[in-house]
């Protein structure tokens, strides 16, 4: 039972977190935060697929396929703050995408693991890493084509 309240604060903790954003800033961050649900919702289904991983425990029906937790909260609200704070860098962007990808490949999914929640089974840690990381990077290419296409001119 303790896991399940684990993976709802990981779900809501994150969104709560958007109120000390500006409206201004939310607009201009949701549009790659909600692209960035889609592409996770499909890189889920492509693990279900081959069998990248198993989660094992999941706060709605369908969570044996997509871990809603990380997916549409930490990992979606995550870029949000990513994006807010390095944008307008790229290097930046780079490396802080880097230091936490490698952190949620490392060591956050074996902890999982450790507490029964979700496991590797047909992708390695490094496999996964480059995954998300070359992910980071579509993200990035999206949001700027956003921001150019919905910039006044």
């Amino acid at each position: 039972m303790t896991i399940k309240i684990i993976l709802f604060i990981a779900f809501l903790l994150p969104w709560i977190s958007l109120f000390f954003a500006k409206g201004s800033t939310i607009r201009r961050f949701m549009p790659v935060t909600i692209f960035t649900c889609l592409l996770m919702t499909i890189i889920f289904q492509i693990a279900y697929t081959y069998d990248w991983w198993v989660i094992h425990e999941y706060i709605i029906p369908w969570g044996y396929m997509i871990d809603v937790s990380f997916a549409y909260g930490v990992f979606a609200i995550g870029t949000f703050w990513i994006f807010r704070f390095t944008h307008h860098y790229i290097f930046l962007y780079i490396v802080t995408n880097l230091v936490m990808d490698a952190f949620m490949c490392f060591l956050a999914l074996p902890l999982l693991d450790k507490l029964g929640i979700a496991s590797y089974k047909n992708i390695t840690s490094w496999e996964y890493f480059l995954v998300i990381f070359a992910l980071s990077f579509v993200l990035y290419f999206f949001h700027k084509w956003q921001e150019k296409i919905f910039s006044p001119t």
